[in-house]
């Protein structure tokens, strides 16, 4: 397949790639990555690219594309979320509006309970249990704390998203809040409304008592993926009979949405 503007090396590179699972890295000049992806059909999905007219500038600085097998989709995920976080590859930020995810966590102070939005860089792994939601910015957790407070009667200022006057928020005003804010209701029971508000949104606890193996299979070639407390430690893999090793240092929001439903729901091997 030809394609108007490529040179030898990115259509040999194209021709070689693979019809498996795993990551795709779109190269230019130099050694960084410009794109990276991941597919169950490498080759199908690269060439899914060269076809898409708003890609065409991506396109024209490409001078190779590079790939690395998994042996499954769970691996070719967490394997494509590290080397974007690594490298940062110009067009996935442009392309994807690569993001780092926030979410809610609650604090108490004083016997009140306050909601705080915090990047998913910043929550330590032992304050999992008070994590509320996955949002892709500061301004969506916000639109969902405001959605939650005209369902639940709850007061925005209290909840950090509009200042009180000595009149109370504006919600008081007409009538979405019931008070808390001036008095008119005890903040015991707003905040258990909060808390309630929030349930469906909690961020799961690690439901084991330490490490497991989320095991994928490709034919003979077996990969294990060690996770801890949803955190990426390392894979082994049996073609090699090595380690690679990646362990996260802290709770990482991006890395919880890859493994969550798989794990919870246990539609993954695991060991």
């Amino acid at each position: 397949m030809k394609h108007v503007g490529m040179n030898h090396e990115i259509l040999d590179s194209i021709s070689a790639l693979p019809r498996t699972t795993g990551v795709y890295i779109f190269k230019g000049e130099g050694t960084l990555p410009i794109y990276i992806g991941k597919s169950l059909d490498i080759r199908s999905r690269v060439l899914s690219h060269l076809r898409d007219k708003s890609e065409a500038r991506m396109i024209a600085q490409t001078r190779r594309v590079e790939f690395i097998e998994t042996a499954g989709e769970l691996g070719a995920l967490l394997l494509e979320a590290r080397l974007i976080k690594q490298l940062s590859p110009v067009f996935n930020i442009r392309l994807r509006r690569l993001r780092n995810l926030c979410s809610i966590r609650l604090t108490e102070k004083n016997g009140a309970v306050t909601p705080e939005i915090l990047s998913g860089k910043s929550i330590p792994i032992g304050l999992v249990d008070d994590i509320y939601g996955l949002f892709s910015s500061v301004h969506s957790a916000q639109i969902k704390l405001r959605e939650l407070a005209d369902q639940h009667q709850l007061c925005q200022g209290l909840l950090g998203l509009e200042k009180i006057s000595k009149r109370g928020c504006f919600g008081l005003q007409i009538k979405t809040c019931l008070g808390a804010c001036v008095g008119q209701e005890l903040r015991s029971e707003h905040d258990q409304r909060l808390l309630s508000a929030l349930k469906s949104l909690k961020v799961h606890v690690w439901p084991f008592s330490g490490p497991v193996d989320i095991v994928e299979q490709s034919g003979d070639w077996t990969q294990r993926h060690r996770i801890q407390d949803w955190r990426y430690i390392s894979t082994w893999c049996s073609k090699t009979n090595e380690f690679s090793t990646h362990e996260q240092t802290s709770f990482d929001l991006d890395t919880y949405k890859i493994l969550v439903k798989p794990i919870m729901m246990k539609t993954v091997k695991i060991e």
